[in-house]
């Protein structure tokens, strides 16, 4: 007669982490490819959210005024998620105001919230300097951004895009020819005119209870180092690391990027 196996002891899984990637302007869930897969190769569950009129969302950039509509994606997906669920939440460029809002709402459903060249104002667009701090300033380069006026000539552009000629020189000068290429392909106008509406809450003490970690780029030609130096001494997040990157570090410095992250996950 055969030996009776012992009962296996039931085992606790530790909660696999799970990051959510909000792009920048004009960007999409796509700009993650290469992130995405690095980390799911590693085991980690992974979202990329579309904003509103951004990546495979249909909707018309032109017919988007507020930045609540703007960023309304997130917040439903933060919303959706169990209220015992924490994530590690990564915002690129003007993807730090979508990350800034949803601190404020969710503050317990989020680990730690990461700005990669990210726009890192508390309270968005309140100030002048607020706008000199966190808005790109491309007049260097000449005529390079395409407007759209959705609501007549005579009234604010309503979106803005990048003019396909200068789109690598500024944006991906360090990156791959390939990731260059692709993003000039899949690129859509962003809705300028409800990010300029992002305005959030001063005295909302939800956002400061969140971990914020900045992560510069150092050859970034869209939101500029000193930018970048200004907005960490204004609002210093707990921890800070730069990249030897353009504005796009998910193409030019992929692996460093990833690596960064995952750091900064197992630290909060």
């Amino acid at each position: 007669m055969g030996e009776v196996a012992e009962k296996a002891e039931p085992t606790t899984r530790p909660q696999q982490l799970h990051f959510v990637l909000v792009h920048g302007i004009g960007g999409g869930a796509w700009c993650w490819y290469k992130i995405r897969t690095l980390m799911e190769n590693s085991s980690y569950r992974v979202s990329c959210i579309d904003l509103k009129s951004a990546g495979i969302d249909s909707s018309d950039s032109n017919s988007i005024h507020s930045f609540n509509e703007y960023n309304k994606p997130l917040i439903d997906f933060m919303s959706s998620l169990p209220e015992t669920e924490q994530v590690i939440l990564v915002g690129h460029s003007a993807g730090g105001l979508s990350l800034t809002q949803a601190t404020g709402k969710f503050a317990r459903k989020i680990r730690v919230a990461v700005y990669v060249a990210g726009t890192m104002l508390r309270a968005g667009f309140h100030t002048e300097q607020d706008v000199k701090d966190g808005v790109p300033d491309l007049s260097e380069f000449g005529d390079v951004n395409e407007f759209q006026f959705g609501l007549g000539l005579d009234k604010p552009p309503t979106s803005m895009i990048v003019k396909k000629e200068f789109q690598r020189k500024i944006i991906y000068q360090m990156s791959p020819l390939e990731d260059s290429t692709l993003a000039a392909m899949l690129l859509k106008p962003g809705p300028i005119l409800a990010l300029q509406t992002a305005r959030f809450t001063k005295d909302n003490e939800d956002v400061d209870k969140v971990p914020r970690v900045y992560i510069g780029t150092m050859h970034d030609n869209v939101i500029k180092p000193e930018q970048q130096e200004a907005m960490i001494k204004k609002w210093p997040p707990a921890e800070t690391y730069f990249l030897d990157s353009d504005h796009s570090p998910f193409f030019s410095s992929t692996f460093s990027l990833f690596g960064l992250l995952v750091k900064i996950s197992a630290s909060f």
